[in-house]
């Protein structure tokens, strides 16, 4: 590697240390790469510190906050119990607080070099970072995601998705802005602590990617939690005086003023790759993130590759960037032609209470393709798995193709739905019929046993 006071030489760059960079900058450093990595932020990325890691162990809280409650009023515990989000704050703490440390001194191990700073673009294959100049055969970009701007006055006083996971103390009120997934999962964890929750959003529509019908449910068990999810009124302003912030929204009928102690953004998030000067290396983007082609590399730099978050087209989950992260490992360094796999049936779900999640086709989409299906539509809340946790708001809709018998779409709603919905993923990813499903011997009684029951 040649090097001097202010250029450095490698062969590989990777922007950006989440799920997705480290698989690539891994690869490349045991395959004998010199390999740099730059991260604006904590070394680690979203899931691992601001994401689906941290938040999975507050909702891990708010589970047994909500488990108490459905339990105490079934009679089965003497009264219900204050719950500390001090304690699960350290719970969380403990459980996470060494990802970061572990993923640097794993990298440095393998000999990587780890720049913490902001990295643009010089020209289509160096870069500049922290006043140095850095120049590499290949540049890989994995910078993930950053909050939506919003652009309102007073947008400044945001509180984002990754700080709400770091508050040492919960508001009294809080103000959820948007009706995605963010502001759901985090509400119903606000509101099992006792804060008072408000989801505000501007259609009349939540979670737009999931079932509908199922959704409607979801914002019924939201209320009975007692959050208060508020439809078509547009965000203008935030105004804050002293510790107390106005939120002033519009609707239909005019104006409409909110008092809380935080407003926190859920509405929303863009590839956060502005920063990058990705035109000075001639990278062809859109809003939506770079244009990559199925192998992952640039369609206007074949020198430079994209995965997860940064990208257009693609799905913004964690394991989605993860295997796209094996694809640019593949292709970049060991010398393959492996292509963008078929991301149809991946499951998403809102890890809400109950949880929400949805894999391959909507109702709307087997329509608009003309595709000849049925539909299985079942209340599952009196089924056993959720009777004996008082869970009673539980639902699932199933879409079946008629001619083949295979499934087309799953939704669920259900204290299991995050179990339940990988099991149909996998039937759909290989084919798998309603007559092969319902063939499987299932434990009993258990919550996939009732698989077998929502297909027929």
């Amino acid at each position: 590697m040649v090097t001097t006071d202010k250029t450095r030489q490698y062969d590989l760059i990777v922007i950006g240390t989440g799920d997705a960079g480290k698989i690539v900058a891994v690869a490349a450093a045991r395959a004998g790469w010199k390999v740099a990595v730059i991260e604006k932020n904590r070394v680690g990325g979203t899931c691992a510190l601001w994401g689906c890691v941290p938040k999975k162990v507050l909702i891990t809280g708010a589970e047994l906050a909500d488990f108490n409650r459905r339990m105490h009023a079934a009679g089965l515990t003497k009264e219900s119990a204050a719950m500390s989000w001090s304690g699960l704050m350290k719970f969380k703490q403990r459980l996470t607080g060494t990802y970061s440390e572990d993923d640097e001194k794993h990298l440095q191990k393998l000999g990587i070099h780890i720049y913490r700073c902001q990295a643009r673009f010089i020209n289509r294959s160096a870069i500049e970072a922290g006043g140095k100049r850095l120049e590499s055969r290949y540049v890989y970009i994995a910078a993930g995601a950053r909050p939506r701007q919003l652009n309102i006055e007073g947008e400044n006083h945001l509180t984002s998705s990754a700080q709400f996971l770091y508050l040492e103390t919960l508001p009294r009120r809080i103000l959820f802005i948007g009706g995605g997934y963010i502001s759901f999962e985090f509400a119903h964890v606000a509101a099992r602590y006792g804060t008072e929750a408000v989801i505000l959003h501007k259609s009349d529509t939540v979670l737009r990617k999931f079932d509908p019908d199922l959704a409607a449910r979801l914002v019924e068990a939201s209320k009975e939690a007692g959050i208060r999810v508020v439809l078509n009124e547009t965000l203008r302003k935030i105004k804050k005086y002293k510790k107390e912030f106005t939120v002033i929204a519009e609707s239909k009928t005019g104006e409409k003023k909110y008092s809380t102690d935080m407003v926190v953004h859920g509405a929303g998030r863009l590839p956060d790759i502005d920063d990058l000067n990705l035109e000075q290396a001639g990278i062809q983007r859109s809003p939506e993130g770079i244009m990559v082609n199925e192998y992952m590399q640039s369609i206007s730099n074949d020198r430079v590759y994209a995965a997860g978050d940064a990208t257009a087209g693609g799905i913004p989950l964690t394991p989605v960037a993860m295997c796209e992260g094996e694809i640019v490992a593949d292709n970049l360094v060991h010398g393959l032609k492996r292509k963008r796999p078929d991301f149809r049936y991946v499951p998403s779900v809102v890890f809400s209470l109950p949880k929400l999640a949805s894999a391959g086709m909507h109702e709307s989409d087997a329509s608009e393709q003309n595709r000849n299906f049925i539909i299985k539509s079942k209340d599952t809340s009196p089924w056993l798995h959720n009777e004996r946790v008082q869970q009673k708001f539980a639902g699932s809709k199933i879409l079946i193709e008629k001619d083949t018998g295979k499934i087309l779409g799953a939704h669920i709603l259900d204290s299991h739905a995050d179990d339940l919905i990988n099991i149909f993923a996998l039937a759909m990813q290989h084919g798998l019929t309603v007559k092969q499903i319902r063939e499987v011997l299932y434990a009993y009684p258990s919550a996939t046993s009732s698989i077998q029951y929502m297909v027929e």
